[in-house]
């Protein structure tokens, strides 16, 4: 049975983040495998040391897998590390980016294996975009091609800074059947193994859902 699943609105690895420790505890483990792709070109190594000393709070270790070009995504070290984690975490930054650099790759490959095998997955901002199918472009809030993890979902992240008419926009532009979460900064969608298939928010900052052009609650998801 696939393993929890953890959509974040950005600002991710600070303490509004509440919900860490719930995902943490879930892997079993005591070790995250924070992969910074999304922000290559943004001080991935500063998004490494944030993760570290957020984690090391808790009393766990980060381990970084550093993917951040097209062939560190065909590296089979990388796909190996990713293979043996039990809580792997997609940082945000450029999802575009992400998107290129994950598809068809073998580091891919190993995130949806080990995620299907019971490990713990989080993605945050550009992550959370990149996973569904079809996902939020960020040039202009209508839609892309995603990797689709998740299917008939797709995330707005840093919900709390869109305009109201950008959001509404992208509500009105959602094809037939799905779901359009906006989730503000640290927060977060989480679906585990044993609710069925349903989602719940969670954090400090607010979700709201649209399907079909009309708000509906978090409790009606079931991608």
């Amino acid at each position: 049975m696939a393993g929890l699943l953890a959509l974040v609105g950005g600002a991710e690895w600070r303490e509004a983040c509440t919900f860490d420790r719930e995902l943490l505890d879930a892997s079993g483990g005591h070790e995250v495998l924070v992969l910074p792709t999304a922000a290559a070109y943004e001080h991935p190594q500063r998004a490494v040391d944030t993760a570290e000393a957020w984690f090391a709070s808790m009393g766990a270790k980060v381990r970084p897998c550093m993917v951040l070009s097209r062939p560190d995504a065909e590296s089979e070290e990388y796909a190996a590390m990713i293979g043996d984690a039990s809580f792997v975490y997609i940082g945000g930054g450029s999802p575009l980016h992400l998107r290129s650099v994950l598809k068809d790759s073998l580091v891919w490959d190993a995130i949806v294996r080990v995620w299907d095998g019971g490990a713990v997955l989080a993605a945050s901002s550009a992550g959370a975009m990149v996973l569904c199918d079809p996902m939020v472009d960020p040039r202009g809030g209508a839609f892309t091609v995603g990797l689709g993890l998740v299917n008939l979902l797709t995330v707005i992240p840093h919900a709390n800074t869109w305009s109201p008419e950008k959001a509404q926009r992208t509500y009105s532009l959602a094809p037939a059947g799905v779901a359009v979460a906006a989730l503000d900064e640290c927060a977060a969608l989480i679906r585990s193994p044993e609710g069925g298939g349903r989602w719940r928010a969670a954090g400090d900052g607010n979700v709201t859902v649209w399907l079909d052009g009309q708000q509906t609650s978090v409790d009606a998801l079931t991608a």
